[in-house]
Formats: C-alpha cells, sequence, structure tokens
C-alpha cells in the first residue's frame, strides 16, 4: 500500500512538522491533514495511513487507533513512550507500527516507506522489546543448584581439568577432604565424571566457558 494521503495526529508542532517531513521523503506527494487531539482525530475524514501520538491533551491515542484501525486505517504510534504500559495497549488495539521521537527525519521515512512493501515501522529499541517479551520463560523445572563457596572452588579447578589430588594440593586440603567435595559436586550436579560436571556446571552457569 503506497497511501495517497495521510493524517498526523499529535499536539505540539514542532511534532506535526517533524512528522509531515517524513511522510514526504517516504511518500513524495502525499496529502497530509492535521490533528492536535483526540477529539479532532475522531472527526477528521478517512485516511489510509494514520501517525498518532499516545500521550493527546483530552485522551489517549490508543482510543483513537481502535476506531481508525476498525475503519480500515493503517495505524502507527510516533511517541515518546517506550516502555510496556504503552507498546501493547497500543498494539492490542490495532497499532500497525511503534517508532519513536528520536531520531532523524530521513531514519523515520525510511520506516515508514517499508509499509508499501508490508513492513510494519519499528524503532530498533521497540521491536527488541518485542523480542524479549515472546522469547521464552526459564525452564522452572531445571531445579537451582547451590554450591558453597568451597565447593564453588574446587567445581572451578575440577572444570579446568584439575584431577583431585591436583585440587587438594592447590587448595592446601587432604585428598580425602577433596575427594568428599567432588562427591558432593557430582550429587548435586547429578553427573558422575569431572567431564560431565564441567559441561552441567557451565550449562548451568555455574562456571564460565572455557
Amino acid at each position: 500500500m503506497t497511501p495517497s494521503h495521510a493524517l498526523v495526529v499529535d499536539d505540539l508542532a514542532s511534532s506535526r512538522e517533524w512528522l509531515a517531513q517524513a511522510l514526504g521523503l517516504a511518500f513524495p506527494g502525499i496529502a497530509i491533514a492535521f490533528a492536535g487531539s483526540l477529539a479532532e482525530g475522531l472527526r477528521s475524514a478517512h485516511a489510509p495511513l494514520a501517525i498518532i501520538d499516545l500521550g493527546l491533551p483530552d485522551g489517549s491515542g490508543v482510543t483513537l487507533i481502535e476506531r481508525l484501525h476498525a475503519a480500515g486505517t493503517t495505524c502507527v504510534v510516533a511517541t515518546v513512550f517506550d516502555d510496556d504500559a504503552h507498546l501493547f495497549p497500543a498494539l492490542h488495539a490495532g497499532a500497525q507500527g511503534y517508532v519513536l521521537k528520536d531520531q532523524p527525519t530521513d531514519t523515520l521515512a525510511g520506516m515508514l516507506r517499508g509499509i508499501a512493501e508490508g513492513r510494519p515501522p519499528l524503532s530498533p529499541s521497540i521491536a527488541r522489546r518485542l523480542l524479549r517479551h515472546f522469547q521464552p520463560a526459564p525452564d522452572a523445572s531445571v531445579p537451582a543448584i547451590v554450591l558453597t563457596a568451597r565447593e564453588t572452588e574446587v567445581l572451578r579447578l575440577i572444570a579446568k581439568g584439575y584431577t583431585v589430588p591436583e585440587v587438594a594440593e592447590a587448595l592446601a586440603l587432604s585428598r580425602h577432604t577433596a575427594a568428599g567435595y567432588v562427591k558432593d559436586i557430582y550429587r548435586k550436579l547429578a553427573v558422575t565424571s569431572r567431564a560431565e560436571a564441567t559441561l552441567e556446571a557451565t550449562r548451568r552457569g555455574l562456571v564460565a566457558p572455557s
């Protein structure tokens, strides 16, 4: 979709000018209508594309997004708010893009130009926030491992390839005591060898990968 006209809804004249310039670069010759409030936006004629600020003086831009989206308008948010409390309600209401007011005009124009190719305009930080939101939560079925300070020292040496006698010498322990620590570590990690202990400890972040 290459829009022939667009609606810009923002109460700040400087923001309206910035958005108009970006729209002009993205879609040369586009006709632009302006609204400075939620009420004006609701009264505006239908446009195929609307750029909407969320913090309007008489209400939330989310209300306008809901109304325009239902009418078939492609709605893009342009705002200073980058938190989940603003992002997700706007997307739920039907916003098909979310850009922040912290970028050069030509950068915004490039994002808006993607609309014609089916690419939603998203600021990089917003795209990263969305990716994090949909990443799987840590597996709660893997129990946490709690090691004592001494066990952690022994584990780090094992991960470096130390044998039990070498661990004992390095930490000034008897071989019997060092072997006891190794046995306890194996039990906590549910492993039976130094190699397995190293792999499991690395997987759990107990030691740094070599």
